[in-house]
């Protein structure tokens, strides 16, 4: 499971002219899962992102987290983030994991993140999508699970 998170000001998606989740102050979270990947990703996942220090306190230090912040979450499905691009200048897409499945883990994983607390919106799962977003700082910060991550080194 890849997570590839963006503190914005605002953000929106849109599918088919209609805006289909949005978001103010918070973090918008591209999510992508792979081979190997299954649900007990999910709720250690959502914990951590929940719990993930990256808004500003009083001395403007980065020691807040979204539930401490009272910020909200968007959540968009991208299985682009295991993109193979170790040939050719086509990116391959074989360690996603296939549709139906992650379809599935998508669905648990913004319940996982409901159940931490969070304002969540969420991008349609397998629509082509618009994403307009602000990145605020900017901070963009990667995340991997260790199944993922082990996975990846194995397939090598």
């Amino acid at each position: 499971m890849r997570v590839l998170l963006q503190r914005v000001r605002s953000a929106e998606v849109t599918v088919e002219k209609t805006v289909v989740g949005t978001i103010g102050l918070g973090l918008v979270a591209f999510v992508g899962f792979g081979e190997g990947d299954s649900a007990v990703l999910l709720d250690p996942m959502a914990e951590k992102i929940a719990s993930l220090r990256v808004f500003s306190d009083e001395n403007g230090k980065m020691n807040r987290s979204l539930l401490q912040a009272s910020r909200a979450i968007l959540a968009v499905s991208q299985f682009t983030l295991y993109a193979d691009t170790t040939q050719g200048r086509r990116p391959g897409f074989s360690s996603a994991l296939p549709a139906k499945e992650a379809a599935v883990l998508f669905d648990g994983f913004c319940e996982a993140l409901s159940v931490q607390g969070l304002d969540l919106a969420r991008g349609r799962f397998g629509a082509d999508m618009d994403v307009a977003l602000v990145n605020w700082g900017p901070v963009t910060i990667w995340l991997e699970a260790p199944s993922s991550q082990t996975h990846a080194v194995r397939g090598k």
